[in-house]
């Protein structure tokens, strides 16, 4: 059984930190000079402090990240950012020594700025700045979705998953860019499908127990012409115990191993004759209690439509899936005889996703990342890049998809 493609996709700009040691700092705009009138100090004197705005007066492609004000030879003693034309304030923060602000969190992009600050020296004679700027445009940037999200504990088969809203001619540059690190001494290799998707992965699956770093250092990194990325943050997740289940299409059931050890078989119904399950080691990317399926998506006419597979764990980008089956007709032998879905491999199940299960339990017992290996299928093995499923590409092809 096949279903439409529902992969999570998680927009990193949305959530990307800002970091005050990434600043970079350019000549201010408008007028530095400080009002020498002010506080009776007197005229012919200009204060020792100098403030630089790092989005330049009159620029159009400032960073969403980095925009911020830096003092230096005195202390900040107002910044008042606000959105051009509309007056919104933008909240902002000043650093404990008074030597730079930033803002509260990441700017918009496309979006008119403007910023003033004033500072005083050592002499309390004050000085001034001020810049009218726009960040850059969603047109001459691009972002990344990525799999898997901060703070996750995934399977051993979990890969780090890139796909760009813009296609990549500077692929060099952009992987360069993105560095992922295991705490297990791991190495780790990214594999470009395309122009759009960049994958990374180390050689076997990732040792449980261990933590994957992934560091993002996009912005202002040219990935096409006139094109550059917004992104700046540090994501990390887990790996969990190691699950690895094996779908025997002969035999007709799924034997689970956790840390090495059998958990249980199962018996499953695998594909129907025309309508087979793909071979090869395909990752669990989404998990839901209940979901629609129906046929017409994916090109098989009217053959089915289920408004709540219960159980459901797709494993292909196409729509395969492990999944609650309560439909399976009695007349037909039991689970564990023959394959009778149209791809999906199906586990006993009630309608409602309740009651002891054979589905509830592998469900209950799986994890976003861990493994599902299916063997002796008369079909093909599964395309790398049909889901999370770069497992089926040897290490020599995989690491010549590098670029760095």
């Amino acid at each position: 059984m096949t279903t439409p493609d529902r992969r999570a996709r998680r927009a990193l700009g949305a959530c990307a930190a800002l970091m005050v040691g990434a600043l970079t700092l350019t000549a201010c705009g408008g007028s530095a000079n400080a009002d020498n009138n002010k506080n009776g100090q007197d005229s012919a004197k200009t204060s020792a402090a100098k403030i630089a705005i790092s989005a330049k007066d009159g620029s159009t492609d400032a960073s969403i990240n980095a925009t911020g004000v830096r003092v230096s030879d005195g202390k900040l003693t107002e910044v008042k950012m606000t959105v051009a034309g509309t007056g919104t304030a933008v909240p902002g923060k000043v650093s404990a020594d008074g030597t730079s602000w930033k803002p509260a969190q990441q700017l918009e992009r496309g979006t008119k700025y403007e910023i003033s600050a004033t500072a005083k020296d050592a002499d309390n004679r004050v000085a001034a700045a001020n810049s009218i700027f726009a960040t850059v445009s969603s047109a001459n940037s691009f972002i990344g979705t990525y799999t898997p999200d901060n703070g996750t504990t995934v399977g051993v088969g979990m890969p780090v998953s890139f796909t760009f809203d813009k296609a990549i001619t500077t692929k060099k540059a952009v992987q360069s860019h993105i560095t992922v690190t295991s705490s297990s001494g791991q190495q780790v290799v990214g594999h470009w499908f395309g122009s759009q998707r960049l994958d990374f992965r180390p050689q076997d699956y990732w040792k449980a127990g261990s933590k994957v770093t992934m560091k993002i250092d996009l912005d202002r990194v040219e990935g096409a012409n006139g094109v550059y990325g917004v992104q700046k943050k540090t994501v990390s997740f887990t790996i969990g115990r190691s699950q690895v289940s094996t779908v025997d299409v002969n035999t007709q059931t799924m034997t689970v191993v956790r840390d090495g050890k059998t958990l249980k078989t199962v018996p499953i119904s695998s594909g129907n004759p025309q309508h087979t399950t793909y071979n090869g080691q395909m990752v669990i990317s989404e998990k839901f209690v209940q979901t629609r399926m129906n046929s017409q998506t994916v090109g098989l006419g009217g053959e089915y439509d289920i408004p709540d597979v219960p159980h459901a764990m797709r494993l292909t980008g196409s729509g395969t899936f492990i999944h609650g089956n309560y439909w399976y007709n009695k007349a037909n032998p039991p689970f564990g005889r023959e394959g009778t879905s149209h791809g999906c491999v199906g586990l006993a199940d009630v309608q409602g996703a309740q009651g002891d299960t054979s589905a509830k339990w592998f469900y209950d017992n799986s994890l976003i990342g861990d493994v599902v290996i299916v063997q002796h299928s008369p079909d093909t093995t599964v395309a790398p890049d049909n889901g999370l499923n770069g497992w089926n590409m040897p290490w020599s092809a995989w690491t010549a998809g590098s670029t760095v």
